[in-house]
């Protein structure tokens, strides 16, 4: 996959895990009508530059309306407008073929859940007193499918919870037919990914306009 296609495989498992309106295909890309109060809309760019990136920073006034954009965090920073900034966290676009059968039991101690909603698949991890320990997610969209908001609580990291989870999903989207996993991984979460064999193809930075 090209860096176009796993953008748009990207775009379309995150607006089916979010919930939100589909994508609606601009020149430049994508937009997501997000519709939240600190996420109004986002923009999703696969082959940014500085003309395009500089054009919708003088067109999108309404605070907390982003870009996404496959480019370094340095060169977003020389293309952002006046009122835009670049958060400090980059993000990382990864792609995994999936395999249906890897799906491991949970840590002796810890129980695991798996609900389909939406066509969204959830795992959840609740450690020994029921509390939630670790969660996340995977949109299947036919042949790609989008894992999404694993989170692993700080007081259960490092026990092979988050490596779980992803296992888990990535069974159960593979499953439905789904053949190659995509993420938009964090800092956070590339050690994780890495070591399930998640394969980085570019970067990922967000650009945020913010309030008046």
């Amino acid at each position: 996959m090209d860096i176009a296609a796993i953008t748009s495989a990207w775009v379309a498992g995150w607006t089916v895990s979010r919930g939100t309106p589909a994508a609606v295909a601009e020149p430049w890309g994508h937009r997501i009508d997000v519709g939240l109060p600190r996420h109004v809309v986002r923009h999703v760019l696969p082959t940014p530059d500085a003309a395009v990136v500089g054009s919708l920073c003088a067109r999108l006034t309404t605070p907390y309306s982003w870009l996404k954009i496959m480019a370094e965090p340095e060169e977003a920073a020389r293309w952002i407008g006046e009122g835009w900034t670049v958060p400090d966290d980059p993000g990382f676009m990864m792609v995994k073929p999936l395999d249906p059968g890897a799906r491991p039991a949970p840590p002796e101690g810890y129980a695991r859940t798996t609900e389909v909603r939406n066509g969204v698949v959830r795992v959840r991890v609740l450690a020994p007193d029921g509390t939630l320990a670790a969660q996340g997610r995977i949109a299947p969209t036919g042949p790609t499918a989008v894992a999404d908001r694993i989170e692993t609580d700080p007081a259960h990291r490092r026990r092979g919870l988050g490596s779980n989870v992803m296992l888990t999903l990535e069974a159960a989207a593979a499953q439905t037919g789904a053949g190659t996993g995509v993420l938009a991984a964090t800092t956070d979460g590339l050690a994780l990914y890495d070591s399930l064999g998640w394969r980085h193809r570019g970067p990922l930075t967000g650009i945020v306009r913010g309030t008046v």
